[in-house]
């Protein structure tokens, strides 16, 4: 059993232990609401043999990816060698452990629907079980799609997985570039691409999509952020934070309609005039805008003309406006140009900036604000997350041939993530040293979701 102390967060992933104890193992198994998969798994097995039930390659491929070992092999090994541990998935005897082909072809049957379905119904009922009772879970989100390596199968063998509609694996190639637009790295690799939303403070991941390496992420979000928000209580997302990938104006238009505040840098596409004039203003005006929406106004006093950033004072949501009002007033400080603006305006010259001109360029949270540029800090939680399911877990395996393997395996990993977190929620406090054990209000509520989960199924 984890037991935290009462000062580690709520999701204190630093404290997952590298070798997991049986007991951890034990709560992990039984916080797994697998019991749909597995009737859904005997059906489709019918009345054939039944040399492996079904519990049992189920408990493998779940603790390869518990115990992070890096082939199917490993793990039927320390089966073979660990009893305890064979006994946890209802194996009695080392002659019980299966063989590499039969998990091989289990598998390809998880990846199968409804079985492929069922395995992320796991995901879903967990993160929703989650969201239920962690109050500020998935309130600040961001996302981002990492490549993962996997083989292909041949054209012929693929024909089935192309007629259910599943991506192939394809070359994928991520260029990095620097503030002037060169190219500084290059990344590239054969497989898929695994788009997450995440929940930036806990780093729980709210919502995945598995596409080819040609899916953009501005193309996958409607779908992942449709999934997150189903996991998640009526309009918990308040801000989502992506890179330039997302940076379009369906995506600003989704977001705004679904009342969420989009932190998305945007692509430089301006090619000649850095700045413009903000419309509804004429060349007598003074305040003009830069590329990245930020709002500037000119001192035509001083020789040459001096450019300030006008002082963004918040976002009206019943106008569906930005509000901006003069520098020099409101940070105090002297304008030669105050005379002319603020003429009788005790708060100053005042701009109110439509949205609907560019929603992609005017967004609800302007990006030369510190909050914003706060916010968007978060996306290194996806980064967090990233690693953790390709390098401690093992999803970026690229052994894996075919998509259907491929998304078991994936889909095994985020259910294990989505367990994981429930366990570390539900883990008792210790007050001090030798304090006494606590479960937080947190906790009780995640252990009578359980039970009321063990009921339905």
């Amino acid at each position: 059993m984890m037991i935290m102390h009462q000062a580690k967060p709520l999701f204190a992933w630093e404290c997952l232990e590298d070798s997991p104890s049986l007991q951890t193992i034990r709560d992990l198994l039984a916080a797994l609401p697998d019991g749909k998969l597995l009737n859904s798994l005997r059906a489709a097995r019918g009345k054939g043999r039944d040399d492996y039930p079904v519990t049992v390659l189920w408990g493998v491929v779940v603790l390869r990816v518990v115990l992070r070992h890096l082939t199917t092999e490993a793990v039927l090994a320390e089966l073979r060698r660990n009893e305890g541990l064979r006994r946890l998935i209802g194996i009695e005897s080392e002659s019980g452990v299966p063989k590499k082909w039969n998990m091989s072809r289990f598998e390809d049957v998880l990846g199968q629907e409804p079985h492929r379905t069922l395995l992320k119904s796991i995901f879903n009922v967990l993160i929703q079980q989650l969201g239920a009772t962690v109050a500020d879970l998935g309130r600040d989100t961001a996302g981002d799609a990492t490549g993962l390596s996997a083989q292909r199968k041949p054209e012929e063998a693929a024909k089935e997985e192309i007629a259910e509609g599943l991506p192939q694996a394809s070359g994928g190639r991520k260029e990095y570039k620097d503030a002037d637009g060169k190219v500084t790295k290059v990344v590239e690799w054969f497989g898929f691409k695994l788009h997450l939303i995440v929940d930036v403070k806990h780093e729980v991941v709210l919502s995945y999509e598995i596409t080819d390496t040609k899916a953009g992420d501005g193309e996958t979000l409607p779908a992942i952020l449709a999934q997150a928000q189903e996991n998640l209580p009526p309009d918990r997302i308040k801000t989502l934070a992506y890179d330039k990938a997302a940076d379009s104006v369906d995506v600003h238009e989704l977001l705004s309609a679904e009342g969420i505040t989009p932190v998305i840098q945007m692509r430089s596409l301006w090619q000649t005039d850095p700045e413009r004039m903000l419309p509804g203003h004429d060349g007598s005006s003074n305040v003009v805008y830069d590329e990245a929406g930020t709002i500037y106004c000119y001192d035509k006093v001083s020789e040459p003309p001096v450019r300030h950033k006008m002082a963004y004072i918040g976002h009206e949501p019943e106008r569906q406006t930005l509000k901006y009002r003069c520098p020099a007033k409101h940070e105090d400080w002297a304008c030669p140009m105050s005379s002319i603006c603020n003429a009788g305006k005790s708060y100053g010259k005042t701009v109110r900036v439509d949205r609907e001109i560019d929603l992609r360029r005017f967004p609800a949270l302007p990006r030369a604000t510190k909050k914003f540029e706060t916010l968007y800090k978060g996306r290194t939680s996806v980064e967090r997350v990233n690693a953790r399911l390709k390098v401690f877990w093992g999803a970026d395996d690229g052994n894996v041939r075919g998509t259907r393997r491929f998304a078991a395996q994936v889909g095994v990993v985020l259910a294990v993530h989505a367990a994981f977190a429930t366990l570390l929620a539900s883990a008792p406090r210790r007050e001090g040293t030798l304090g006494k054990l606590r479960l937080s209000p947190i906790a009780e509520a995640l252990k009578a979701k359980a039970a009321e989960q063990a009921v339905a199924v």
